[in-house]
């Protein structure tokens, strides 16, 4: 039996037809190579090759066995050229869904991390309902999903992706404008705009008054985070809305306030449950937890990390 590194070794006097080349080629010694060459010659009861004037030449009976070294060798670079895709991301698809409210401004910065790792990896984003994230996983639709509600349900695992928190949004000149924090009670007296609390991502909303025993009256709902803002800028109300969706600026021309009720919730990263996290997964779960947690309540703003430039 020849060793992977004899068949490296006699492929390059093979290839140089000289042991200083070879040598070169491996970056080893010279002896080195010819003693280990003598030595495969001498336990495999081959002669591979022939000295004339220096140079190596391939015996006939050797001739056969290079044609299978050079299959192996072509066997070997097809599997490092396939590797070397995987690093870059290349043949791979990573498919990624998200509810709204965090697909907005959140996933878009992971995944533009993600890029930086993997520049040529293919992703597939999908925008799901809550309760669309079940099918989504236990029918290999996807990988992750990214929630801003916990399902009960034993088909996913559910990571914790970072706390969230629900802020008043109000259109520039409102009469609001200018205060620091507002109370659930205040807010009820104005005219709300917001997502059906029968939703699950809107029941996180109206949890804030079910707990002052308020009315939460919506006059206009939608059903999505962004139609709200757009209702909000237009002058129609004020809504109560989860930071993700409009934070580092991510939705212009409407104005954020604190509101005085205790309002943080837990968001998650669900994934099927035994399934196996591929590297590029792991790697945007670990990216979309660092941006959220970047604007996670009473954590203070952190630097962003230096772009890498391209030569």
């Amino acid at each position: 039996m020849m060793t992977l590194r004899q068949v490296e070794v006699v492929r390059a006097v093979m290839v140089t037809g000289t042991i200083g080349g070879a040598a070169k080629l491996l970056n080893v010694s010279a002896p080195g190579i010819s003693r280990l060459v003598k030595y495969t010659e001498k336990s495999l009861g081959i002669r591979f090759f022939q000295r004339q004037n220096g140079r190596y030449f391939p015996t006939p009976e050797a001739q056969t066995i290079f044609e299978q070294i050079n299959g192996v060798y072509k066997k070997v670079d097809d599997l490092t050229e396939i590797i070397s895709k995987i690093g870059r991301g290349r043949a791979v698809e990573l498919r990624i869904g998200s509810v709204p409210s965090i697909s907005q401004v959140m996933v878009p910065r992971a995944i533009e991390r993600v890029r930086r790792r993997y520049p040529e990896l293919r992703i597939d984003i999908n925008i799901l309902k809550i309760e669309e994230a079940i099918d989504y996983l236990m029918l290999g639709k996807g990988d992750c999903v990214a929630m801003s509600y916990r399902l009960d349900h034993p088909g996913p695992r559910l990571h914790a992706a970072g706390i969230g928190r629900i802020v008043l949004h109000r259109a520039q000149g409102h009469e609001l404008s200018g205060r620091k924090q507002v109370s659930a009670a205040e807010i009820v007296s104005y005219p709300l705009i917001g997502i059906d609390p029968n939703d699950p991502y809107g029941r996180v909303m109206a949890e804030i008054f079910a707990r002052e025993n308020l009315a939460y009256d919506i006059t206009i709902r939608a059903r999505f985070g962004t139609t709200v803002c757009a209702l909000v800028k237009a002058g129609l109300g004020i809504a109560v809305i989860d930071q993700f969706t409009v934070a580092h600026g991510g939705y212009p021309g409407v104005e954020l306030l604190r509101i005085a009720e205790q309002t943080k919730f837990d968001t998650y990263i669900a994934v099927k449950r035994g399934a196996p996290l591929s590297l590029h997964i792991e790697h945007f779960i670990d990216c979309l937890r660092s941006e959220m947690r970047t604007v996670e309540p009473g954590r203070p703003p952190r630097k962003p990390a230096p772009r890498v430039r391209k030569k």
